[in-house]
Order: C-alpha cells, then structure tokens, then sequence
C-alpha cells in the first residue's frame, strides 16, 4: 500500500507555508527531497544541508517533470520561485524547509493514524530499534526506520512512508545537541518512548552526563497522554528521569526491579541464552550475538512487546527473526580460522568498552587484537577518554593494540601506563595497520575492530575478512 497522497491543500495545512503559484487541489503521490531519486507525482522539499543545498537543483527536477515544490521564502524571487510561476507549478514558500519537512512528517503521522515507538539512547538504539521492530511485527502492521534515518531529515522520511495500512511505528531518535530530541519527539509524538542508556557520548555539543541525561530525557516530555516511558533499571541516571517523568514507567534490565527481566544468562556457542521473565511468564531466549549488552537490548524490545501485549512467545518468535545490524557486532569465523569481529557502525566510550568487554569473554585461549580509530564527538574529554580506552585494553590483557586517527596517542598512552608491552601498540594508517595485522595473525585469534562512523574502519575489516577467507 501506497503511503497517503498530499494535496496542495494539505500541504499548507501542514506547513503553515504560503502559495506562491500552482493548483490548490494538485495530488501528490509523496515526498521527496532527493532530486535523483524522485518520481514525477511527488512533491520535492528543497533542504539546505550542510554539503547541498536542494534549491540548487530545483531547476533539474523541475526539467525532469516535478510538479510542485516546497523552497524557502527568500528563494521566492530566486530562480525556483521563478520557473514555478512561469510554469504554472505548485510553489509553496516556508521560513525554513527542514522544519517543513518534519511538519509534514508529524501531519502525516496523525492522519494515519498508525501509533509510535520513539527509541533513543547512549549507545544500543539501533540494535534494539531492529528487535523492537521485529517483535511489534509479530501482532501488528509495523513501520521501522531504514538504516540510520534518525535524525531531523531522516526521522520525517521514515514516518513520511506511513499509509493507511500501519499500526505502528517503530522509530530511532539520534542528537547531538539540546533540543533535537525535542524536536523530534514533536514530530513523531509517541505513545512509547524508550531510552536504552545514558553515557559519555556527544560530549562535544552537550558536555557533561548529566547534559546527556537531560537531552535523552527530552524524549518523555512528548510522550503522548497516557503513553508509557520504558526505561533501563540498570541504569542510574534512567532511574532520575523514571522518579521525573509523569508518564508510566515500565522498566527493563537485570535489576529486581524491572517489571521485563533478564536471568541466567549464559554463553550459548558464539551467542548467549537467557530467561526472559515477564510479570505473568517466562520464557527462553536465544540471541545469536556475544555480547552481554545486547541482553539488555533484547529486554527492552520485550518491554514494548509487553506493554503492547504480545505474549512470550510472540516477543520469542520476533527476536529470533532478529537479524543484527550490519557492523554492529557482526561475528565471523574466516577460512583460515581467526574470527574478525565487525563493530565498525559507531563508536562511543560506553559502545567500547561493551565491545572490549565481549571481545574479553570470547578468546578463551586464542589471542586477542583490538583495532581502535578515533570515537568522534567527545569535544575536551576526548584525549582522557581516549585514554581511558587504552588503559581498559591493557587491563583486558588485550595481545595487541592497533590505533588509527588522531587520538591513537592517547590510546596508547593508556595501554602504557598499565604496563602493556609498546611492541604490541601499533600506530598508523588504515592501510599500514592493514598490512602489519597480516603478518602477525594466527588461527584462533580473535580481531575486534571499532570506531566513529566517519572514521570508516569498516575498511579495515571487509579487507581483513577478504583476506582471511581467501
């Protein structure tokens, strides 16, 4: 099913936006802010990003067909506002397009009425948005995020697909500053909202934890009425904002007191099973990844199922139907016998050292190797958090450190000072580490490798692998 068609009409509604030209009763088929991608029926929203700004190819989907666009206002005696009126084009004119785009977005999320999950948090969202979503999938017509559209444009175009057909929605709030969960919970205005953690992560727009706690906490200001905050009990910076909030709480973790919890937990060959016990049942769960922290995802996942009455069964079958997230974890075995851990999607100080922590519980008796690039975003605490890194390798009697990016120093550092051999820190080029990992590894090593997604160490990792299985 197709989403819901705009008019003319509908658009101003929404937006609030002013007609410059055009038929007040076009249709539309969608929306669209990519002028490759666009088909003829929809409606293109003109955003100024930080790279491209979409007014500048206002006139190349305007010469593919486009009928209607939405540009802002002092483009309006520009070229876009000047070929739409000579054309006889739908124009609508906005202080600000991005914003624009979000009040379609909340416009449209209202008149499908389709529910939502809001997701955010430190470190896991995505994980957990993927198993929330594939367990709410179990009982109802569902929607979920697409990649890593979470953001003030991504977060609109996923609820831009709603149709008529959805009951729910499952969707992923990303922030870097203040007021962006805010903004985005206006948009999608949820009925749950869930937040996995808070920790040392965008310290550079935000600048403490606490300034991170509040943030993340902006989330429950927009819950709907008589909506539910689902919230981590292993976390005490989650428990303040659960004492804060006039939502309900339902809470998730290990704790006693988390209403959706996790027991006996136990390694289960490459994965882990655990008993996931509910107010009324009990059941259990298989999980086909190492990592203890993705225990705590999975509950959350099972919390929403809950609150939205799937039974134990239902949430089993959802998280068995899990696939992980690509870079997220991603465990293999190689032809020639060393097992390469992909963990390349992001990076934060909390996200390292669960994957540490996981890369620990694995060796057994095989060596380990921890390639590390830059974790971005950690404004002045990045040199000591680097640091702390390298010091919680050390002690992990992490084999070998290879470091790329500006902070690999401080990396290393960390690993000296707790009395790591400095042979076994290697600093370096993406490339030069590539080439002196190679020598050095045997069968039944174990390969972590891990970093902020701009510092693109899943390079590093498809090259490892390539080689490893060749």
């Amino acid at each position: 099913m197709k989403p819901i068609p705009w008019t003319t009409a509908k658009i101003l509604e929404a937006t609030e936006g002013n007609l410059l030209c055009g038929d007040i009763n076009k249709v539309f088929a969608g929306v669209s802010i990519d002028s490759r991608r666009i088909d003829p029926d929809d409606l293109f929203v003109a955003i100024k990003g930080d790279v491209h700004d979409g007014h500048g190819f206002a006139g190349d989907v305007i010469a593919n067909g486009i009928a209607g666009l939405i540009i802002n206002q002092d483009k309006a005696a520009a070229p876009p506002g000047q070929l739409c009126q000579k054309k006889g084009l739908v124009c609508v004119t906005v202080t600000d397009t991005t914003k624009a785009l979000g009040d379609l977005a909340a416009f449209q999320r209202q008149r499908s009425n389709a529910s939502v999950v809001a997701i955010t948090g430190s470190n896991g969202k995505t994980t957990t948005r993927a198993m929330t979503a594939a367990v709410v999938a179990q009982c109802f017509s569902t929607l979920t995020t697409s990649g890593n559209l979470n953001n003030e444009i991504g977060l609109p175009l996923t609820l831009l697909n709603l149709n008529l057909h959805h009951q729910w929605a499952v969707v992923e709030l990303g922030m870097n500053r203040p007021g962006e969960i805010k903004r985005l919970g206006e948009i999608c205005s949820p009925q749950i909202g869930l937040i996995t953690n808070i920790g040392p992560a965008h310290l550079e727009g935000l600048g403490s934890i606490d300034a991170v706690m509040r943030a993340k906490g902006e989330l429950l200001t927009k819950i709907k009425p008589a909506g539910t905050a689902v919230l981590n009990a292993d976390d005490p910076k989650l428990l303040q904002l659960a004492d804060q909030t006039s939502a309900n709480v339902v809470l998730f973790g290990l704790s006693k007191n988390a209403q959706i919890r996790g027991r006996s937990i136990r390694k289960k060959g490459l994965g882990l099973s655990f008993t996931l016990q509910m107010p009324s049942e009990s059941i259990s769960i298989d999980i086909e990844t190492p990592g203890k922290f993705m225990v705590s995802n999975a509950l959350a996942a099972a919390a929403v199922g809950y609150l939205l009455g799937a039974s134990a069964r239902q949430i089993k079958t959802g998280l068995d139907s899990f696939v992980p997230v690509q870079g997220r974890l991603n465990m293999h075995k190689t032809h020639k016998g060393i097992y390469i851990i992909d963990d390349t999607y992001n990076a934060n100080p909390g996200s390292m050292s669960a994957s540490i922590e996981t890369l620990e519980s694995l060796k057994e008796d095989g060596r380990t190797v921890m390639v590390v690039g830059d974790m971005l975003e950690l404004g002045q605490h990045s040199e000591s958090l680097h640091h702390k890194i390298g010091i919680l390798c050390a002690k992990s009697k992490i084999s070998r450190i290879y470091a790329t990016g500006k902070f690999a120093e401080s990396v290393a550092a960390g690993a000296r000072e707790e009395d790591m051999d400095s042979g076994n820190i290697i600093l370096g080029t993406k490339e030069a580490i590539y080439e002196s990992i190679i020598d050095w590894l045997d069968p039944g090593d174990w390969v972590l490798v891990k970093g902020s997604r701009s510092m693109a160490m899943e390079k590093i990792a498809e090259k490892l692998l390539k080689w490893a299985n060749s």
